[in-house]
């Protein structure tokens, strides 16, 4: 299995030293500089592979101001720690690190927006229940997007981000769910009634058969 883990520069001072007596720095790309080691921490079993990174920041000049010269910001550096067990070019590896946003991204969303983050009772099971259903609510709503007509796809990079964009889970109760509307009964038939709008009438039909595809 390969990882790629932040590692904290506050408990290992090791690493800071490596970076600031570093000279030469492998570019990435126009904001990114890298380079990689091998080392063993004093508590660790053995060594393993270390990529330090560093990136142009602008830094906000808080001193006055002369009008008549342009200098808003001076540039620095921000630096991170990478472990990893990669066997790839240390670029690859910082890429695909930083792809981990987009997973991390899912889980911010299921807690925001399906309640992961919420204990709704005291027991293991209760909890588990819910927590099946908030995750079965949030993957048929990607898989309704995935069958749609409308689903945008995008093609594989190193970063490893979804192939479809998808609309958070907010977005989509709002549009379809939370409207305002009222059940009538005409000549007998339930009846839906909701004021007219052209583009909220075809994305709820485009749901409905978008589910009736996947039952």
């Amino acid at each position: 299995m390969r990882y790629t883990i932040s590692v904290p520069f506050d408990r290992f001072a090791e690493l800071k030293s490596m970076v600031e007596t570093r000279t030469d720095w492998h570019t990435i790309d126009d904001d990114r500089d890298a380079f990689e080691a091998r080392w063993q921490p004093k508590s660790w079993k053995r060594s393993r592979r270390f990529i330090l990174v560093r990136q142009i920041a602008p830094e906000q000049r808080k001193r006055p101001l002369q009008l008549d010269l342009f200098e808003p910001r001076r540039y620095n550096f921000t630096f991170k720690a990478i472990v990893t067990n990669r066997r790839d070019r240390f670029a690859d590896a910082v890429v695909c690190h930083e792809g981990r946003g987009s997973q991390e991204g899912i889980f911010a969303e299921l807690k925001s927006e399906n309640a992961l983050a919420y204990v709704p009772t005291r027991t293991w099971l209760g909890n588990r229940a819910f927590m099946s259903a908030a995750l079965m609510a949030h993957n048929l709503s990607r898989e309704l997007t995935m069958v749609g007509a409308n689903a945008e796809r995008r093609a594989s990079g190193a970063k490893r981000a979804t192939l479809w964009v998808f609309p958070r889970i907010g977005t989509i109760r709002r549009e379809l769910l939370q409207r305002a509307g009222r059940l009538i009964r005409p000549q007998g038939k339930l009846t839906l009634s909701m004021s007219a709008n052209e583009a909220v009438r075809m994305r709820i039909e485009t749901s409905l058969h978008s589910i009736e595809a996947v039952a």
